[in-house]
């Protein structure tokens, strides 16, 4: 199903080039499905539900799909971060040992929060704290962490994109921080979805949104399993409950992330409710790591013959930066461009320069490799339309 509607600045042609190209896709093979978002200025122009949520294309997507959001779970945990800062209760500079004293020892000592959101921490790029621990509990990740994982490096001296440590750490803070002792669940919830109005979001498979959700299934096999407690499979931990990991566990609908986008393309604020302030997003979107690469897509980089490109990571935020290289923000989008991504399936940026905001949930998980391709592909075609 596509939705098309005519926005000035945006062309409806190129809209429905781009929701053909999806459809193109999915019938050539290359994943299940997908439903896309772009608006202009805050005026949706294509709201498009293209495909299935299975291999064996059995049951359709919908604008109202709830997909697991990976690593764009992060970006939820960044705005409790934020939030925690713009109240004092903790600085950039503050070291992460002063929040939680079982984090120490050895260069963990010197890590500040600064750190944790730059990328630049020094703390190996891991999975799992320790091989086939359960990962869906966030006490028992962040005691795994403080045991099992040691720096590789001097805080700030090289770019490691961390799938998991940062952001176990960075939740943990937030909710050791928080005066009324809320769970990182509970505070997710009331500082961010109610407020924001996202009623099809939660932190693990709410049990009223289990019907629609998009159980991940992976086109390649991992090296890694994501178990959980109820041994619901090797990724389990994607379709607990009561899983509760700020790196990966969000699950959304493409409507629900439009509104967190649109939120931040318009300063922190939306439909009169304030989250952050205009001070804090504009220094968080600017690039902190220079021309420095991010050492975990390096290797995927080099694997695939491509130039290794800069990292462009702001505070807490992924960029789009100068260069003309791979990224899934695309190629024609201004340097500023700001947003996440999440493994192989999940997107959002915004083009504060365009007002162009873009959302896009996946059926089918890619390589990380050919998932960059493919958003690069479907961002240019989305910046394409801006008139």
């Amino acid at each position: 199903m596509s939705e098309i509607d005519p926005v000035p600045g945006l062309s409806a042609q190129r809209l429905r080039q781009l929701a053909a190209a999806i459809t193109h896709d999915v019938r050539r093979g290359r994943y299940f499905g997908a439903v896309i978002a772009v608006a202009c200025r805050g005026r949706i122009g294509l709201h498009s539900a293209i495909g299935h949520a299975d291999r064996d294309a059995q049951r359709p997507l919908s604008p109202s799909s709830v997909f697991s959001l990976f690593s764009v779970t992060k970006a939820f945990t960044n705005v409790l971060v934020y939030r925690a800062l713009e109240r004092g209760q903790l600085t950039l500079t503050t070291r992460v040992s002063q929040v939680i004293p079982e984090f120490t020892g050895g260069a963990r000592q010197e890590i500040s929060f600064y750190d944790l959101l730059t990328h630049t921490s020094g703390l190996p790029s891991v999975f799992s704290p320790r091989p086939g621990m359960y990962i869906d509990r966030l006490d028992e990740v962040v005691a795994a962490i403080c045991a099992h994982v040691h720096s590789e490096a001097a805080p700030g001296e090289r770019v490691t994109y961390a799938p998991m440590v940062a952001h176990a750490l960075l939740g943990e803070a937030v909710r050791r921080l928080d005066p009324e002792r809320r769970s990182f669940r509970e505070l997710l919830e009331q500082e961010l979805l109610q407020p924001l109005g996202m009623r099809d979001t939660a932190l693990g498979v709410r049990r009223d949104l289990k019907a629609r959700h998009v159980v991940p299934c992976f086109i390649q096999p991992l090296p890694f399993e994501h178990p959980g407690h109820s041994h619901l499979g090797p990724h389990g931990a994607f379709e607990e409950e009561h899983a509760e990991m700020p790196w990966v566990g969000a699950i959304s609908t493409v409507s629900d992330l439009l509104r967190f986008a649109e939120m931040q393309r318009r300063g922190g604020e939306l439909d009169g409710v304030r989250i952050l302030s205009p001070a804090l997003l504009d220094q968080a979107t600017r690039n902190r790591t220079g021309e420095r690469p991010n050492e975990l897509y390096r290797q995927l980089a080099v694997a695939r013959g491509w130039q290794p490109y800069p990292a462009y990571i702001g505070i807490g935020f992924l960029l789009r930066g100068e260069a003309p290289c791979h990224h899934q923000f695309g190629t024609l989008a201004s340097a500023r461009t700001f947003g996440h991504t999440g493994a192989g399936s999940t997107i959002y940026w915004v083009d504060p320069q365009r007002q162009l905001t873009f959302v896009c949930l996946t059926a089918g998980v890619l390589d990380e490799g050919d998932n960059i391709e493919r958003f690069q592909r479907l961002s240019d075609m989305a910046l394409a339309a801006v008139e």
